[in-house]
């Protein structure tokens, strides 16, 4: 009796737990529910999507772990605080396995009309393509985006890696995809380009003419279609949105994102949202928005960004590399035999030499049109002051009996007429 009594017992406790386990997941996927919107939740993204009633995402982006095997640390700007997270795995099957879980998830909770983007390098661009095929269908993958950017140089034995992917699937054929245009290159021949064509009898384009024989033309063109390159700089140190997270990545390539393929008013996924730079253009861009994160430093900053939004105006983007070059024909003609680099976006200078002169870098300034030779000296000096000893060379264009002469100043500043007989002269006289 004793032992029915207590097998009886048993199964009620059982029972009280399985209903206490599903009311705990119903109360847990309403908190959820309630709380996403506008939030940053912390916890690993497999188990808070699992937890959650279906979200019906429009847009999902993740800037997930890159399969990079490396622990990654970035200080702040003054060195306040140090933020670091790992990226080492047993093996490429490990990675995959945790990935196809996750992402399995996100494909659940998106809408039909609905978008996916994994952000991924070279380490991993392969693993997330057979994911990605397999859960979302090769049919519907729409775009591999590759985010081009300048960076610094490095000493490996290697191309220097200047690109990032990011991998576009939908989760049907009906999407949303907002066309853009971008100007026409320097080189485009837009008067040709606004010439009506067709094809002949044999295949080839000509221009349409009418019956009397002129050309016709096209209506005004909008541009260029964006193509799926996109140059998009990386954060500088000094940038306002900065703030020292590993791989942040600048909130100009989210809004590149949301705003071809969103609308306002959708909803944004974040499951790796890091420092929070797609629920920070989420919300400058009138989106709902909820990022989830299992790191607590990364949900702070995260949170305190969202807080306070703020977004780097990247001059770069509205006008072009071709703004920059401030180098006239005079400069590369009076400069040609020389080897050097020419210098953009600096007032005070127009070169440097590829080799230093006694440890020293040659820095060098033409004097401009009916700019007076003080002025010419003043401008580079000025622009030299913080760059540590060098040697500074102003090459005189308003004299026609230009000589060699001593410094002037503390810093090392010559005027010459010809660079390529006096650099050996300079030279000599600082032996």
């Amino acid at each position: 009796m004793s032992i029915f009594l207590h097998f009886i017992n048993k199964k009620i406790c059982d029972f009280k737990n399985i209903i206490l386990q599903k009311i705990a997941i119903i109360i847990n996927k309403i908190t959820l529910g309630k709380m996403a919107e506008g939030s940053v939740i912390l916890g690993d993204c497999f188990d808070v999507l699992a937890a959650m009633g279906q979200r019906e995402a429009d847009l999902i982006y993740l800037d997930p772990p890159f399969f990079t095997q490396k622990e990654h640390k970035l200080s702040t700007r003054f060195t306040e605080k140090t933020f670091s997270f790992s990226d080492t795995w047993s093996s490429n099957y490990e990675f995959a396995l945790y990935m196809q879980k996750r992402i399995k998830l996100m494909h659940f909770h998106l809408k039909e009309t609905g978008a996916l983007f994994v952000h991924c390098d070279t380490n991993s661009n392969y693993i997330f393509r057979i994911i990605l095929n397999n859960i979302f269908g090769k049919e519907n993958f729409r775009s591999e985006i590759i985010w081009v950017y300048k960076r610094w140089s490095n000493t490996s034995k290697k191309l220097l890696p200047n690109h990032q992917y990011i991998l576009y699937y939908t989760k049907s054929h009906n999407y949303t995809f907002h066309k853009t245009y971008l100007d026409y290159s320097p080189t485009t021949n837009l008067d040709q380009n606004l010439q009506k064509r067709n094809r002949d009898n044999r295949n080839k384009s000509v221009y349409t003419k009418d019956k009397d024989g002129n050309i016709i033309l096209e209506n005004v063109k909008k541009g260029v279609p964006l193509s799926d390159v996109w140059h998009i700089p990386l954060l500088n140190p000094k940038a306002v949105e900065r703030v020292g997270y590993p791989t942040q990545k600048p909130v100009l390539l989210m809004e590149n994102i949301l705003k071809i393929f969103s609308n306002e008013g959708d909803l944004i996924v974040d499951p790796f949202c890091g420092s929070g730079s797609m629920l920070v253009a989420a919300k400058l861009m009138n989106r709902e928005y909820f990022g989830i994160d299992s790191s607590k430093e990364a949900v702070s900053v995260a949170q305190k960004r969202l807080d306070e939004p703020k977004k780097t105006t990247s001059f770069l983007t509205k006008r072009d590399y071709t703004f920059y070059n401030n180098i006239n024909d005079m400069i590369r003609h009076k400069l040609v035999g020389v080897d050097c680099n020419f210098i953009r976006r600096n007032k005070g200078i127009d070169a440097i030499l590829k080799t230093q002169i006694k440890s020293k870098n040659v820095f060098i300034r033409l004097q401009r049109h009916n700019e007076s030779v003080q002025s010419a000296v003043d401008a580079i000096e000025k622009a030299v002051a913080s760059k540590g000893g060098s040697i500074n060379i102003v090459i005189l264009s308003d004299i026609n009996n230009g000589e060699f002469v001593k410094p002037r100043t503390k810093e090392l500043t010559y005027l010459i007429e010809d660079i390529p007989t006096m650099i050996s002269k300079i030279t000599s006289s600082l032996e």
